[in-house]
């Protein structure tokens, strides 16, 4: 079988293990926690990184930081894995699901900016936050966020969890890198992500008292001083010392295995361009990362799971995209604006096999695969 995304263990991961073993510091007491911590906020060029116990309590503790809570309305990318919008329900707020552009797949920030504008001129609630989403390696467009933001004074949390490295080339964000332009930026470390600690993920912010406010809840919201008092109701979203070594051993090799995937990315686009289907988005102004490298199918008349079935029977793991989020049960009946690209979205897509070792031979087999089902389609 050739995977979807399998992780890339090659570095000092055995041997951070195995002093961790030694010290007996496994749990989240423990010198590789806050070595990640600076070390990931300097990788990703923020003052400050939280590291918790996964990209989706990165998202919730940075949500709540942000005032996100029951009476506020937090703006959500339509089409994205379901966990962005399960951190906002969590706090209790209400969803504003915003379609995405055909650009780029991300969230339509224009879209919102205007209907955010029409709103607040009828005098109708508008987001206090934006969680936007670099959605699969691809930066969003932030320019009308940052509109809002100034205009409104609305919050913007940066969901990037499937875009560690990637960055803007043009305008006012130009060298930046995605989670770095918000209040608040989350990233996942689990075991498909471009970096792994077998789970886990990060918030990075420039804002200190955002950063004291998500440890303190990461850490069951305890009071300084003395001990078992505690201030508010927080949550047990450390990361371990052991997870943490894991992922500072592949925060050594990040340079690397975002070269390795943008080197799949070309040689997928050029392999692919006979072919009957469209490439991922890779704006002039962004440079992405290619988490998943994912396809659109230029026939809408093909069924991306009959694809899915047929390649893994030759031995090939793909995947389809996410069905939008106001498609799933959970968030059926919340307000949103738009929905027609993230339903083609799904309709028509389908990721391939990205993992950062994925040799060109295994590369070539996967095209030739798609090529012959699509031939007989």
């Amino acid at each position: 079988m050739i995977p979807l995304s399998e992780p890339s263990l090659g570095g000092n991961e055995a041997r951070y293990l195995r002093e961790c073993i030694d010290t007996g510091y496994v749990s989240s007491a423990g010198p590789f926690v806050g070595r990640f911590e600076r070390e990931f906020a300097a990788a990703v060029g923020a003052p400050r990184a939280v590291a918790c116990a996964s990209g989706t309590a990165a998202l919730h503790v940075a949500l709540l930081a942000a005032g996100a809570g029951p009476g506020s309305v937090v703006a959500v990318s339509d089409f994205t894995f379901i966990a962005s919008a399960n951190a906002a329900h969590y706090t209790g707020a209400a969803l504003l699901l915003v379609d995405s552009e055909p650009e780029t797949w991300n969230m339509n920030t224009e879209l919102l900016h205007d209907e955010v504008v029409r709103r607040a001129r009828l005098g109708r609630p508008i987001p206090d936050i934006v969680e936007v989403v670099h959605v699969l390696g691809h930066p969003a467009r932030m320019e009308p966020l940052f509109e809002l933001r100034d205009r409104f004074w609305i919050d913007i949390v940066e969901d990037a969890a499937e875009s560690l490295g990637a960055s803007w080339t043009e305008g006012t964000l130009a060298g930046r890198q995605v989670g770095t332009a918000g209040g608040a930026g989350c990233f996942s470390f689990n075991g498909n992500k471009i970096i792994t600690a077998g789970g886990g993920g990060a918030i990075v912010t420039a804002d200190h008292e955002l950063a004291d406010v998500a440890a303190r809840l990461s850490d069951q919201a305890k009071a300084p001083g003395e001990h078992y008092r505690h201030d508010d109701v927080g949550f047990n979203y450390r990361l371990t010392n052991i997870a943490a070594a894991v992922a500072s051993a592949q925060l050594e090799q990040l340079p690397d295995k975002v070269a390795a995937k943008r080197a799949l990315a070309a040689r997928y686009r050029e392999s692919l361009r006979p072919l009957p289907v469209t490439p991922p988005p890779s704006a002039d102004w962004a440079d992405p990362t290619f988490w998943l490298y994912s396809i659109l199918l230029d026939d809408p008349g093909l069924d991306p799971a009959k694809l899915v079935a047929a390649l893994a029977a030759d031995g090939i793991q793909t995947r389809r995209l996410w069905p939008p989020l106001h498609d799933q049960r959970p968030y059926r009946s919340a307000d949103r604006i738009g929905g027609a690209v993230a339903d083609d979205l799904y309709r028509r897509g389908l990721s391939l096999p990205s993992s950062a070792h994925l040799s060109e031979h295994d590369q070539r087999t996967v095209v030739a695969a798609l090529a012959s089902i699509l031939a007989a389609s």
